[in-house]
């Protein structure tokens, strides 16, 4: 047999041995080179960029921001990373509705990889406390659904809502300053909500077009990449290639869903009033919903499609293998695991949440078995789950460490937060109202330069 012979014959057997070793993964990516996609990994290979794991994700309020942070949390938890968890005094949320600091942060969750927990955006702070090639991510909804939702979410915690007669959207939309007390507690839900969680002013006027522009335009530069709730799965295409991640790590139950009959129907004019209601709000969603469609043209329709098809397909795989041919989401009440239900904020307002069958053991790993429950797992009992396991994490690590002999006097120093860097010099954090001016240091992945392809055009 001639050499040419043989070396055809060997890699021949290599491609046979490499699709069978990869089996499904590869299938995404020959699908993908069919179509003439950019190339993207569905599987950690030798020499492929490896993934980004350094990430800020604001979770913002009534977005699917519950259902991004579950699985930015699964992906922490995978990989053996830090999520950065509120302290206990704060609760769950990162003392939310004050402005971040890193006194907020549970020490043993320090130095953080990830942190996707809800505060009021602060850039400064954020710089200070995380790698210097964090990528920041947010997430945006249509203006009129969103205060739809915030208004029955809130309801009976706003103040702004509760004093409306007879809890109507109307009437408060007929007269919002009759309502609304700007310096009220909890009142951001009830004016440009996006905008504040963003560090931005909510109550800027309206004919300040100049401040409205400015602020989208820094947000612009902070954030790498702006999803859309409206289009989730196809937001979702954009963050495996900026992230370098693969199709396992963004697969994704939805949490924190209201029933139909929680839900109100919008009558006409509503979306216009709540729209000129929430103007800044409404200024950034057609921003970044408008440079979503732009990346995603640019990354060719049938690409994104056969993208968009996959994951659903993979999702739908994995909702049957948890769950079977059943129905998964419960009602609150309906849930026996009092660990599986959601949080629900008011006797009006009813959250589902999912249950997990009880012959789930049966002919399923340790390891799956735990993946079906942390798909369902709501925002307070994960953190809880994540803030125990870190914390276990950190304590076996000092333990470890070398302990400094008994006589051995400690230099006085400053003490401070454990950080991935030396501190750099930053402007103070923006008073809130201000729109924050500092500017990352070189070489930060932390703004859109360098994170965006040429095929991926800026707005």
């Amino acid at each position: 047999m001639s050499q040419r012979k043989i070396f055809l014959v060997l890699v021949a057997i290599s491609t046979v041995s490499l699709l069978l070793h990869h089996g499904g993964h590869l299938s995404w990516t020959m699908e993908a080179f069919h179509l003439g996609c950019p190339s993207i990994q569905s599987h950690p290979s030798v020499g492929l960029k490896p993934k980004h794991t350094n990430v800020v994700f604001l979770k913002t309020h009534k977005t699917a921001s519950t259902t991004m942070q579950n699985m930015l949390f699964r992906f922490a938890e995978r990989h053996n990373l830090t999520a950065a968890l509120p302290v206990q005094a704060c609760s769950h949320q990162f003392c939310y509705p004050r402005s971040f600091t890193s006194h907020f942060v549970h020490p043993h969750t320090l130095p953080p990889n990830i942190i996707t927990s809800h505060m009021r955006f602060n850039r400064a702070e954020l710089q200070r406390l995380m790698p210097n090639d964090t990528i920041y991510v947010t997430i945006l909804r249509e203006p009129g659904l969103m205060f739809e939702s915030l208004f029955s979410y809130y309801n009976q915690h706003c103040q702004s809502f509760k004093r409306v007669p007879n809890g109507s959207l109307e009437a408060f939309l007929q007269e919002p300053w009759r309502y609304y007390r700007p310096d009220e507690k909890d009142s951001m839900y009830a004016r440009n909500s996006l905008t504040f969680d963003l560090g931005g002013d909510k109550d800027r006027p309206t004919t300040d077009v100049a401040y409205a522009r400015s602020f989208v335009a820094e947000v612009d530069r902070v954030f790498s990449l702006v999803l859309i709730a409206e289009h989730f799965d196809e937001s979702l295409v954009l963050l495996r290639r900026l992230l370098s991640w693969d199709l396992d790590d963004v697969l994704y139950f939805k949490l924190n869903m209201r029933t139909p009959s929680s839900k109100r129907s919008l009558t006409p004019g509503l979306p216009a009033k709540i729209r000129a209601w929430n103007s800044l709000d409404a200024r950034l969603y057609d921003h970044f919903n408008a440079s979503l469609w732009r990346q995603l043209s640019a990354l060719g329709v049938a690409c994104v499609a056969r993208e968009v098809r996959l994951l659903r397909q993979a999702q739908e795989r994995l909702m049957r293998s948890c769950f079977g041919e059943r129905t998964p989401l419960r009602s609150a009440a309906q849930i026996k695991n009092k660990d599986l239900r959601p949080w629900q904020p008011s006797g009006k307002v009813d959250i589902v949440g999912y249950d997990l069958p009880l012959n789930l053991s049966s002919g399923f790993s340790s390891q799956a078995q735990d993946l079906c429950l942390k798909l369902i797992l709501p925002e307070i009992q994960f953190t809880r789950v994540l803030l125990r396991s870190q914390s276990l994490r950190y304590r076996r690590l000092h333990q470890l460490r070398p302990q400094p002999p008994a006589h051995t006097l400690q230099q006085p120093g400053r003490t401070g937060l454990p950080r991935h860097r030396s501190p750099q010099p930053a402007a103070a954090p923006a008073a809130p109202g201000t729109r924050p001016t500092s500017r990352p240091a070189a070489g930060s992945q932390t703004t859109r330069s360098g994170s965006r392809s040429s095929s991926v055009q800026a707005s």
